[in-house]
């Protein structure tokens, strides 16, 4: 009974909730592009600066789930709004899905290639594990479409082209840079699984 309340729409779209949850967001959105700092230094000083959009993929993605929750809380008429919250929405979940289950995913075989493990590990995974399984929860209170499905999937697959073209890629653990050419494959491999579980979760919250 209390597991049916917390999944419920009064529950989910409660003002008081979302406000919560858009504030959590909005200060990981910041940590995350502190937790980049460095990273955005480095290609700021040895790349062309247009690279720069395509570095911080964690907190970008978290960027997009804040925003797309004043979408929800604040409802538009504007035709021209709407498009522009549709595909902001669309590119939440596939982002945060995708960079959600990189980040654990990498941390994880990090660990398996005899990396040490920090404090910093669980929170993050604690942290990203919580952006994809809020976007999938929350895909049935966006109002999105397939063709910002489209467009999300084809900005997240550039941006995969981005990183690995141009070694622009999140800092990897140190035992992985030797397995370079196999986390291109993954992370290519996990944004179409991304955009797919975009697309189930959509359908299925279409049924409901």
């Amino acid at each position: 009974m209390a597991l049916s309340f917390f999944w419920s729409r009064e529950f989910l779209t409660n003002r008081y909730f979302l406000w919560l949850l858009f504030w959590c967001n909005a200060l990981g959105t910041v940590y995350g592009y502190i937790w980049y700092g460095e990273q955005m230094k480095w290609t700021l000083a040895h790349q062309p600066v247009w690279q720069i959009v395509f570095v911080p993929d964690s907190p970008t993605a978290s960027l997009f789930f804040t925003l797309a929750l004043l979408w929800v809380l604040y409802p538009v008429k504007s035709a021209v709004l709407q498009r522009i919250g549709h595909i902001i929405q669309a590119l939440a979940v596939v982002t945060s899905v995708k960079y959600g289950v990189w980040a654990v995913s990498i941390i994880f075989a990090g660990w398996s290639q005899g990396g040490a493990q920090h404090w910093q590990d669980w929170m993050l995974i604690a942290s990203h594990s919580a952006m994809a399984i809020e976007a999938l929860i929350y895909v049935r209170f966006f109002g999105f479409r397939w063709l910002s499905l489209i467009v999300a999937g084809l900005w997240t697959l550039l941006n995969d082209t981005m990183d690995y073209t141009y070694d622009i890629y999140p800092w990897l653990p140190a035992t992985l840079y030797q397995h370079v050419q196999a986390v291109r494959n993954f992370t290519v491999t996990l944004t179409i699984a991304s955009i797919v579980a975009a697309w189930l979760a959509l359908k299925q919250a279409k049924r409901a």
